[in-house]
């Protein structure tokens, strides 16, 4: 079977402070509004494959999901579809855990404190055994509460400090701290030197990647100069040229989806030809449609996820969203949900009798190498070592590859 064709949920971009910001650009991009047909042609003809029935029984075991949903500032209900559909998929294709079905809890908080510590509290009262977060920026309102109750926080990306550093939050993937180790590792395989990193300019990102970045690259043996660019501003052509001035190796761009068109065109103009770094925003829908195929082409994505490939993994979940979302694009940032109800669930598929909080606490801790949902290889271990320095880390890999002219990253293969 093939997936639909599909009409996108606009997303609105997080914009946290800080590190918030930093990790929340690696994966908060606006989707497209299924206006390019030939888009949406491309990916209706992606391999799918038959989902065998094993239902589960029982009775259900709740886990809870708190999205950033509904408020005016940030809202992506594709991350909650994504987690219904593995949901679904878990419930009745899998056997469930332990052969009893999920219960998800879902609940939407606004992106500010009250709705978040809302929800947070909710699921002590719902009495949930885990919680997944697909992103946001109010880990700091719903961790404590959860923590205070004993019930573990997960989730495929950190997104604000606590949830990098607290033993009770287990991320997935390490966010932007993954994407520079990255970015150092590949440099210093391809003879690249000096990079400069193109920044957006707000909430003191700019400072915090380099305070996390420039270590990571001295320590092997490359220079990064991290160049801010002003938030909103529509012609970043001043502040490109100045940043490029001392003929880097490679320009790096890390920043939302505006930024990315403008800082991409610019380069274009005043650099083209120049290797170039980017992480998934970058390589969104709305950009490749704003700034042409042909400029988007040869980019090297930084990522943690494969939606397009052959990989069994990559069809899976393409399977999946078909039989239970058909009409969830698949290439925005939902992808999120799924990955973070998924995860769990390969953690804790084998528990039985009465899976407390505690239970998949231990379940976590001692989890050894657990495949990344859509991560083409990629596992992960949440016993604190991944990043030492950051003990809710689980995984200090990534993928890399060039993109193609549609911007999907081809022949993705794992550093760190």
């Amino acid at each position: 079977m093939k997936a639909r064709n599909v009409s996108c949920r606009r997303h609105k971009a997080l914009v946290g402070v800080g590190i918030s910001l930093l990790v929340a650009s690696l994966g908060v991009t606006a989707c497209s509004d299924g206006s390019d047909s030939s888009g949406d042609n491309a990916e209706s003809s992606l391999a799918t494959t038959a989902l065998p029935a094993n239902e589960a029984t029982g009775a259900p075991i709740k886990i809870g999901f708190i999205n950033s949903e509904g408020g005016s500032f940030a809202s992506f209900p594709a991350n909650r579809e994504n987690a219904e559909a593995a949901t679904e998929y878990i419930n009745a294709n899998l056997g469930g855990i332990g052969g009893r079905p999920i219960d998800l809890v879902v609940c939407k908080q606004q992106e500010e404190p009250a709705s978040a510590t809302s929800c947070a509290n909710q699921m002590v009262e719902q009495k949930v055994s885990a919680v997944v977060v697909p992103g946001g920026a109010q880990g700091a309102a719903m961790l404590p509460i959860l923590s205070g109750a004993g019930i573990p926080y997960t989730g495929p990306v950190g997104v604000t400090p606590i949830e990098l550093t607290s033993p009770d939050s287990y991320m997935y993937t390490a966010g932007l701290p993954g994407v520079l180790s990255g970015m150092a590792e590949y440099s210093a395989k391809n003879g690249i030197k000096k990079i400069a990193l193109l920044s957006g300019d707000g909430g003191g990102t700019p400072a915090a990647i380099s305070a996390i970045g420039t270590p990571i690259f001295q320590a092997a043996g490359l220079e990064l100069k991290v160049v801010p660019i002003p938030s909103g501003v529509p012609d970043p052509t001043p502040q490109v040229t100045a940043g490029l001035s001392d003929n880097p190796d490679a320009v790096a761009i890390v920043g939302d989806a505006n930024m990315c068109i403008t800082v991409l065109k610019t380069i274009q103009t005043v650099a083209p030809g120049k290797e170039r770094f980017v992480v998934p925003t970058c390589v969104a829908p709305e950009v490749v449609e704003a700034v042409g195929g042909s400029v988007i082409e040869g980019i090297m994505d930084f990522t943690t996820v494969d939606l397009y490939s052959e990989e069994p993994d990559s069809v899976l979940y393409r399977s999946v969203m078909a039989q239970y979302a058909p009409d969830t694009d698949i290439r925005g940032y939902g992808y999120t949900g799924y990955q973070g109800v998924m995860g769990l669930y390969r953690v804790i598929q084998n528990l039985t009798g009465d899976v407390t909080p505690a239970a998949v606490t231990e379940a976590l801790r001692t989890a050894k190498n657990i495949p990344l949902p859509l991560g083409t290889g990629l596992t992960f271990t949440c016993d604190g070592t991944a990043i030492p320095q950051l003990k809710s880390i689980c995984s200090k890999s990534l993928l890399i590859g060039e993109v193609d002219s549609q911007g999907r990253p081809q022949n993705l293969t794992p550093v760190g």
